[in-house]
């Protein structure tokens, strides 16, 4: 087994949640220069009435699929690949990522004040063999007034995540009450990600 994974994520906070652990890792990104056009956006679109469990376990297996393509259409070394991806539940409703500042608004309102779940699903390939899991978390927001909304809103803070928040961020001064996995709600929950390299035989404590 090789000394490191890659990692098909762009997002920073799931590189730091890897590093934290002590996982060696490169990232294997959609679109590189003379690659082929990936449509990310259409992997994460919504089947209707989906449930937000299956949506994300769904999206991150074909988000692996595609990280699989990739790493052999660029003929790199052999090595595990790590995916996740993560999602807002609210009564069922799936909050994905808010398109523009008034659909951030219009999530953190609805979140304002209600308990809502954090699902993140997580799936690795290694070995010619897939491993997957599912963290799922409980938050419970503050009631929050229309000019707090606007002023985190106006921080950028909320655009490009799912459920127009990050709880390692500004949002954090409204979360009452969280129950389950913290690294899981900022996108990587570490127990399920170590106990998957684990299993697939990779070395990283």
């Amino acid at each position: 087994m090789p000394g490191f994974i890659y990692l098909a994520s762009q997002s920073p906070r799931r590189s730091q949640l890897l590093t934290q652990i002590g996982v060696r890792h490169e990232l294997l990104l959609p679109n590189a220069a003379g690659d082929t056009p990936e449509d990310a956006e259409g992997l994460e679109a919504v089947l209707p009435g989906e449930d937000p469990a299956v949506y994300v376990q769904r999206v991150t297996a074909l988000k692996l699929d595609a990280a699989v393509a990739r790493h052999a259409r660029r003929g790199l070394p052999d090595a595990p690949i790590l995916c996740s991806d993560t999602t807002v539940a609210l009564h069922g409703a799936i909050l994905g990522k808010p398109e523009d500042g008034q659909g951030a608004a219009r999530m953190l309102a609805q979140l304002a004040g209600q308990e809502h779940s954090v699902l993140t699903a997580v799936a690795l390939w290694a070995g010619g063999q897939r491993h997957a899991a599912l963290s799922v978390s409980q938050v419970r927001f503050a009631p929050m007034a229309a000019e707090q909304i606007a002023a985190y809103v106006a921080s950028g803070e909320p655009l490009g995540k799912a459920g127009a928040y990050g709880i390692q961020g500004r949002a954090a001064a409204w979360v009452q009450h969280m129950a389950g996995s913290y690294s899981g709600i900022m996108g990587l929950p570490l127990f399920e990600t170590a106990e998957l390299l684990r299993a697939a035989g990779v070395a990283f404590e």
